[in-house]
């Protein structure tokens, strides 16, 4: 089943030190399967390498290599969110629009969430979307 993706957990899959059971399961999963992102995954991922970068986490080339490998893999940006169901979940939920965006996109799509951001995980276990992961 298709699952929806946030910078959180992709951003995990670039540094060789962390290992996340969430992260690790949604890459697991794209083995088979595709995942989908809002259209802000993309600059979130992107902003992840240059913070690395700058802390010394991680070179250019690997922030290069990284994305050229991320670009391979099945994930679809969708372009089509639903702007009153973002800020309702933003507001009831205490979220930030950009992680409302990750919640609103998997719950009209019906489709699990893989996240590592803790109040992301909540909020959607609140709202009835599964979470990629173990329990």
């Amino acid at each position: 089943m298709p699952f929806v993706i946030d910078a959180s957990t992709t951003a995990c899959w670039a540094f060789s030190d962390e290992s996340e059971p969430v992260a690790d399961a949604a890459r697991d999963q794209l083995i088979y399967d595709s995942a989908v992102a809002p259209s802000l995954w993309w600059f979130e991922v992107r902003n992840a390498m240059i913070v690395n970068e700058r802390r010394k986490r991680i070179g250019e080339d690997e922030t290069v290599a990284f994305l050229a490998r991320l670009a391979l893999l099945p994930v679809v940006i969708d372009r089509s969110p639903r702007e009153a169901d973002i800020l309702t979940l933003a507001r009831r939920r205490q979220l930030t629009v950009y992680d409302a965006a990750y919640l609103e996109l998997a719950r009209r799509r019906g489709e699990p969430l893989a996240t590592l951001d803790r109040k992301l995980a909540a909020a959607a276990t609140a709202e009835s979307i599964a979470l990629i992961g173990p329990p």
